[in-house]
């Protein structure tokens, strides 16, 4: 049935086919058996038990139904947590600089960081760490307690065993011990006795109440009106469904953020309301207000008890620590109270003794003193000023003031010498004088300043001669000469104006007389001169 033959079959064989997996399904004939061994179940059809062609199946088998690409089993293994390889003794290149292991940088270095690293120290090289690296499967990566190892909480059990056999112990004496006393007292006297401690192993029985009594724990029993006169029922102690949610009090994305794994909202929703009409002030002011604080305060002696090696742990026996604690709390004021006794009686207490006397409060007494003209003490003790703690009467660099007892212009200064500059050499009286004069001179030369800015002097205007020189008082210049000089003035400057008129034979001279330069300096262009435009 299951075989992937591909042969050629006649009609008949085809029939003898059919009719023997008939059988097999009815049960007639036997079930066809794999490679393994393994019968084949004959009510499977034949498109999931025939193997297809190219995996070249001689013999029935369902192997080509199974995945062959089978995964490795992976166990659920931890890390071997402090487990070391190798301890070198000097320090490798590519280590960790602060404590010298090879299998981790320095960025990655879980030692307390060094003053002075292994690496250039040389010592303390610590051991390299076990690397481990293997694949875990869905349930190990999901497994939370995969690698807890059991024996760590063994101790526990330990404990709590020994208590229960203590106290079975102790309970099997006191039952031998009144059985005792119940012999050797014939009268009876101590009957009533032994009733009262029977009844208080009753109530230390009655204490221990059965777990499943304690699941009820969320209920409340109220009473239900019935037609008999009312009965008790049990009702669900549900939160007031008319209470908006916390994470309703504000839709604003960017609000206080509520975890809704914990159902934990630590910040305000509304920080902004009336804290008069706001009920939901965020889980931080719960937690560090009211019975909170007390109860934090609670676990964290609890947690300082047992690292000291006492025995208390608040979530096994949460009344025995509250009752720890509150004893701690009576001695710890009791102490507190002996050590201010202690201190009072060694040094007494100012706050009870008698009132103050008046010299004391006003400074002022009886005592009579006597002076003479001088000032001098007759009769009687002058009065001590007190000293304060800093240095008086210290004149530094000849000085005999103090720095600050002289004040001008917005400056301090030494009274002294009036020199505003400190810690500088007191001059005295002559310091002053000269000071004195040269703010007068100071003064003199501003004066003379201002009154040479208001009356400027006049500048005399020099006439230029022949070359740019000073025009003598006494030159006289020869009125025909000069018109010639015009003349040729005139010439010249219309031979610049056209070209053509420019002769071929120019002759120059360098004399130049005292008209001709009176004449240049008559006809010259002033180009500052308004009317330049129109002369001709």
């Amino acid at each position: 049935m299951a075989t992937a033959s591909v042969a050629f079959k006649s009609r008949e064989d085809h029939r003898k086919k059919l009719e023997l997996e008939e059988a097999r399904k009815a049960g007639l004939a036997p079930a066809e058996v794999d490679e393994d061994g393994k019968e084949i179940n004959p009510h499977i059809p034949e498109y999931m038990s025939k193997a297809p062609w190219y995996l070249n199946s001689e013999k029935p088998s369902l192997k080509h139904q199974k995945n062959w690409k089978t995964e490795p089993e992976l166990k659920k293994i931890w890390y071997d947590r402090g487990a070391k390889i190798y301890q070198a003794e000097k320090y490798r290149k590519g280590a960790c600089i602060n404590c010298g292991a090879m299998t981790h940088s320095s960025k990655a270095c879980m030692d307390r960081p060094r003053k002075i690293g292994a690496k250039y120290t040389n010592m303390n090289i610590a051991a390299d760490e076990k690397i481990e690296s293997f694949e875990l499967d869905y349930d190990g990566k999901r497994d939370r307690w995969n690698g807890y190892d059991p024996s760590s909480y063994r101790h526990v059990v330990d404990r709590y065993d020994a208590k229960e056999e203590a106290r079975k112990k102790y309970l099997k004496e006191q039952q031998l011990k009144k059985l005792e006393e119940k012999n050797n007292n014939e009268n009876g006297v101590d009957a009533t006795s032994d009733g009262e401690e029977e009844n208080d192993d009753l109530r230390v029985d009655e204490a221990k109440v059965d777990e499943s009594r304690q699941m009820d724990f969320a209920k409340v029993e109220k009473r239900v009106r019935t037609t008999g006169g009312g009965s008790t029922g049990t009702v669900r102690n549900l939160r007031i469904r008319e209470d908006t949610a916390k994470y309703l009090l504000n839709l604003d994305v960017n609000s206080a953020h509520y975890d809704p794994k914990t159902r934990s909202m630590r910040e305000d929703p509304l920080p902004d309301a009336d804290p008069n009409e706001k009920f939901y002030l965020g889980d931080n002011q719960y937690r560090n207000s009211g019975q909170a604080l007390e109860f934090k305060q609670l676990n964290v002696h609890s947690c300082e008890a047992f690292d000291k090696g006492q025995d208390m742990h608040m979530q096994a026996a949460p009344s025995q620590a509250e009752l720890l604690y509150k004893n701690f709390k009576v001695a710890k004021e009791k102490l507190k109270s002996q050590t201010k006794d202690t201190i009072m009686e060694k040094y007494g207490n100012a706050a009870t003794k008698g009132e103050i006397p008046m010299e004391l409060l006003l400074g002022q007494s009886e005592r009579q003193i006597e002076y003479d003209r001088a000032g001098r003490i007759i009769k009687g003790q002058e009065v001590i000023i007190p000293k304060s703690k800093y240095e008086e009467d210290v004149h530094a660099n000849n000085h005999t003031s103090v720095w600050g007892s002289w004040w001008k212009d917005h400056q301090w200064g030494y009274k002294c010498c009036q020199q505003t500059i400190r810690n500088s050499y007191c001059t005295g009286s002559a310091g002053i004088e000269a000071a004195e004069a040269s703010l007068d001179l100071m003064k003199a030369n501003i004066a003379r300043k201002e009154a040479s800015k208001e009356s400027p002097k006049k500048v005399e205007e020099k006439r230029m001669a022949t070359w740019g020189t000073d025009i003598p008082e006494d030159l006289e210049l020869n009125e025909e000469a000069l018109a010639n000089a015009l003349k040729k003035e005139d010439l010249s400057k219309r031979e610049e104006k056209d070209e053509r008129k420019r002769k071929y034979n120019v002759k120059y001279t360098n004399d130049v007389t005292s008209e001709d330069m009176e004449a240049y300096r008559m006809k010259r262009v002033h180009h500052d001169d308004p009317m330049k435009d129109f002369l001709g």
